[in-house]
């Protein structure tokens, strides 16, 4: 019998032979060896040790063309996938760390390397992906990674493989996993401002459960239904129940104030001109039980000088001396540009020199912006320069501003025309990176020189002829640091809000000392969000001063080459919470060219408003209306911790005569109640707030046949503070007021505490509001779109079986949605949703539907970005009113504007307008009022459209 032979012997010999004799494949063809050899290598396919001996002995057969066509044939490929399956699903990371500590990471990047040099006709892309996707494994673990910069592969990919398209992808993944991650410097973690909260001490002002909870009602790029159901409430009980009064009960007789529809004596207007009830004192008309004031955090810390609302005769006066000054605000310490080297035109100097002028030349300023002021050609709709001044003069802000921005103060048109969502270009997010990768691997091309620094007390390098100069500190403003990277590139980092080391998406700033026909480059590099619309079209807006100058004072949307994406960078702060690797940042990168040189311009995330702008056109509102036929009373709901005063509205029709049943009416109206602007850096909520507005205190009939049905309480910015200091989500505590709703404190969150208690006051009275909606703006969808509240629609969504004895639900809540999206161009049904998540039980809209019991209670959402449906879907050219030819060449959609969100808060009230028709008591004389005027309306709808399309 013959002994089993001893291959740990054997098999070592055979491959020292192989060495030796380069001929040994033909010979083991002659001996018939070959499926011998075979045979031993899947007999070995566990002894890792054998098995690589004849693997060696395999490859120099394979040397020979024909042993090689004889292996192939016999099955060596097949066994070769035997051999390599397993190590590519099983134990990855233990794969790739014993790759890198003996050597053979090394060895794949210069086998790599060997491929790119000897492939020059692209015939094996195949075999380098294969290669590249091995790297790619090995650099998923920390010792890879390090390994890949210690043998400089970075520099090897960015210089072998940027112009190869098949493996580009492949390389660009490797090359930003391997990229060293960089913490921001701990001193630009927090914001560069801050603002002492009573009782709370700095480690308590972020939290890391705040950071990770992110979105209004956002899912990044997702439709309703595929909502993380981990995430909905499936407690019945819970959904069912109606938690008691969050206060005493007696706090609440304090509201009654707010309701001086309830207690107006009319008598009183029969011996009052027109122009006297605008600014009569009303409360004293009111009973003196009506007279007090609501206790709030700031009255305590300081006295208001500019107060709005119930103002008294005197108080008036004060405002209107105020506006007989030519100049309301002090100027800036030191000058921003030399003006002896500047190119501007006559009243471009004088703006920068009225508005940038050092405290010492006070009288100057004020005669050069009083001239400027002379030229303003008074035709922007709602909107007074002086009176803005005024108004801005007695707005609190933490760093003090000094200085009004150019737009605020001289006001936006919308352009004529509309402007399209923009096709982004194919591969720009890899170039984008590979730019990155090139300032590491070539730093000498890299200037980083800082030109602006709000931690600086004076401006950097304001001596210097061919860089861009920044500035921010004006009321909304955010950004926080500019730096010089190259000639035409500038690296921006934004402000985090007060009290608050996150959220970083607002921003709005000044540029100046530009060259024309030159692209600059702007990467703001510590943006927080995952994702972003600038990934799908959208574009940051601009404002030029010599542009609105000449006659167009428009915010246009700009920039090309934009995208959004992760970038190297960590936030290591307190309220990262992502452990110790910190929380990603995100860069967005976009070029623009600037219409004219030495011109001033100011970019901006959106559409500003701020609230001096709010401020002065609720007073232009207050001045122009109807007194004859509108009521309209403007009170002061609270004051903020700054000591900003909020405003409450009340609007509805004056009753038609001072008979008791008229009086009746009047009284016995439903209740609507909107609020907006919670999170600041949400502009687009304003903006249709302001559409709201206008169309409600409007003489359009159907606005008049509106108010007859409803009494309106309209707080049109609830974190006034968070606006003013350029926030992105939080108020000055910290906190982001939406999810204060089930337990405010009337200290830290004043505004809410005394909204809340409002719609508490009005259910004791057994008047709760038929519709409560919150204005919201959204950055990670299009369209404008509603959510609701609906226990079987959550119930069916988790998956639970729903008891319809147990579980009663009136569906009157998608009633105004479906009405929506008839009547309003860009809003959309299919994006609605009704679903309660627990990560939403302390949000305006959940607790107002739970605790009020108002059935329609709603988050309106508004995208920053364009519209996917309806009408502004497609649009032809960039007219308004385009013709034939411009439809041949079809755009991809439209990008919101000012308009389109002004019309979407007048669309709104029509919505509720129908709404009142359909589904709520109405009386006959109303209905009849209210149908003529509808179908007139859809007529001349009709008409439009078909002569749009002629």
């Amino acid at each position: 019998r013959t002994p089993v032979p001893d291959y740990d012997i054997l098999l070592p010999l055979l491959r020292l032979l192989v060495r030796i004799d380069n001929k040994f494949g033909l010979k083991a063809q002659r001996l018939e060896a070959i499926d011998v050899t075979l045979s031993l290598a899947r007999k070995n396919l566990h002894h890792h040790e054998n098995l690589t001996h004849c693997l060696w002995v395999l490859q120099i057969y394979a040397s020979n063309v024909t042993v090689g066509t004889i292996l192939g044939i016999n099955g060596a490929m097949e066994l070769l996938f035997q051999v390599i399956t397993p190590y590519t699903k099983k134990h990855t990371t233990t794969t790739s760390r014993r790759a890198v500590h003996r050597g053979y990471f090394c060895q794949l990047l210069r086998l790599y390397q060997d491929w790119h040099h000897r492939d020059t006709s692209n015939n094996y892309i195949l075999i380098r992906r294969g290669l590249l996707l091995c790297l790619k494994h090995v650099t998923n673990v920390r010792s890879g990674r390090e390994s890949f910069l210690l043998i400089h592969g970075m520099e090897i990919l960015f210089r072998t493989t940027q112009n190869l398209d098949p493996i580009v992808n492949t390389v660009t993944q490797i090359l930003r996993k391997t990229y060293p991650k960089m913490p921001f410097p701990s001193a630009e973690i927090s914001s560069s401002y801050s603002f002492p909260i009573p009782g709370k001490t700095e480690s308590s002002l972020c939290r890391p459960e705040d950071y990770l909870d992110e979105d209004t009602e956002e899912e990044i790029e997702k439709d309703c239904d595929n909502e993380n159901d981990d995430d909905l409430e499936k407690d019945i009980n819970k959904l069912l129940s109606r938690p008691e009064l969050d206060r005493p009960e007696l706090e609440l007789n304090q509201y009654m104030v707010m309701c001086p529809e309830l207690q107006y004596n009319f008598q009183v207007r029969s011996f009052l001109p027109n122009d006297e009830l605008n600014s009569v004192d009303i409360p004293g008309i009111l009973t003196s039980s009506c007279l007090h004031v609501i206790p709030c955090a700031a009255s305590l810390k300081c006295q208001h000088k500019c107060r709005e609302g119930d103002q008294s005769i005197e108080e008036k006066k004060q405002i209107q001396r105020t506006l007989d000054r030519p100049v309301y605000r002090e100027e800036r310490k030191q000058k921003l540009h030399e003006p002896e080297k500047r190119t501007l035109g006559e009243s471009e100097t004088s703006y920068r020199k009225g508005m940038i002028s050092s405290k010492g030349h006070g009288t100057e300023a004020s005669e050069v912006v009083t001239k400027l002021l002379e030229r303003h050609p008074g035709n922007i709709s709602f909107h007074k320069p002086k009176l803005f001044m005024a108004r801005a003069n007695c707005t609190r802000s933490v760093p003090e501003y000094r200085v009004l921005a150019f737009p605020d103060l001289w006001g936006h048109q919308p352009p004529p025309h509309s402007q399209p969502l923009q096709q982004r270009k194919c591969g720009i997010q890899k170039v984008k990176i590979f730019d990155d990768i090139r300032r590491m691997v070539q730093p000498a091309d890299i200037t980083k020189r800082v030109v602006f620094s709000l931690d600086c007390s004076d401006s950097l390098h304001s001596d210097q002829q061919n860089g861009l100069q920044f500035f921010s500190k004006f009321e909304s403003g955010n950004l926080r640091k500019a730096i010089q990277v190259r000639e035409y590139e500038y690296d921006l980092i934004l402000n985090p809000d007060i009290n608050c080391a996150q959220y970083h998406q607002w921003f709005y700033f000044e540029v100046s000392a530009m060259k024309s026909a030159i692209p600059y480059r702007f990467n703001i590099i510590n943006c927080d969000k995952p994702n972003s619309q600038f990934n799908y079209g959208m574009q940051p807006v601009m404002y030029s001063v010599k542009e609105a100058l000449q006659g167009r004072p428009h915010w246009i949307r700009v920039g090309y080459d934009i995208c959004y994406y992760k970038n190297h960078y960590r936030n290591y702060g307190p309220a990262a919470a992502e452990g110790p690797c910190g929380k990603s940042c995100y860069t967005l990168t976009f070029s623009l060219v600037f219409p004219h040189q030495e011109d001033v311009c100011y970019l901006a995330y959106h559409y500003p408003y701020t609230y001096s702008t709010m401020m002065s056109h609720l007073d232009i509102l207050e001045q122009t209306r109807n007194t004859k036929k509108i009521f309209f009373k403007r009170q002061i709901l609270c004051y903020t911790l700054a000591g900003n005063a909020c405003p409450l509205l009340t609007i509805t029709a004056m009753p038609q005569s001072e008979s008791r049943n008229d009086l009746e009416q009047f009284r016995d109206r439903p209740y609507i109640v909107l609020t907006a602007r919670v999170h600041p850096g949400e502009s687009n909520s304003s903006w249709v707030m302001k559409g709201t507005l206008e169309f409600l205190l409007s003489n359009d009939r159907l606005a008049d046949l509106l108010r007859q049905c409803f009494i309106f309480k309209i707080i049109p910015m609830l974190n006034p503070d968070g606006v003013i200091n350029g926030h992105q989500r939080c108020s000055l505590s910290g906190d982001d007021l939406n999810r204060q709703w089930l337990k405010p404190d009337p200290v830290y969150h004043p505004t809410i505490y005394h909204s809340k208690g409002l719609l508490y006051y009005l259910k004791s009275q057994g008047r709760v509001p038929v519709v409560f909606c919150d204005y919201h703006g959204h950055s990670q969808r299009k369209n404008i779109f509603l959510y609701g509240c609906s226990i079987k629609e959550t119930l069916w969504q988790a998956g639970c079986t729903v008891d319809t004895s147990k579980v009663t639900e009136d569906v009157g809540y998608r009633t105004l949605p479906k009405i929506l999206d008839k009547v309003a161009p860009a809003f959309l049904m299919s994006s609605c949703s009704f679903l309660l998540e627990k990560s939403r039980d302390s949000t305006a809209r959940v607790v107002v539907w739970r605790e009020i019991g108002v059935l329609r209670s709603y988050t309106m959402e508004s995208t920053y970005s364009g519209c996917s449906h309806g009408l502004y879907k497609v649009c032809y050219g960039k007219s308004r009113h385009h013709t034939k030819k411009q439809r041949h060449h079809p755009h991809p959609g439209l990008q919101m504007g000012t308009s389109e969100l002004e019309e979407m808060g007048a669309k709104f009230c029509l919505g509720l307008l129908v709404l009142q028709l359909k589904s709520l008591p109405c009386s006959k004389k109303v209905m009849t009022q209210a149908e003529t005027l509808l179908d007139l309306e859809e007529e001349i709808a009709d008409l439009q459209s078909q002569r749009s399309d002629q």
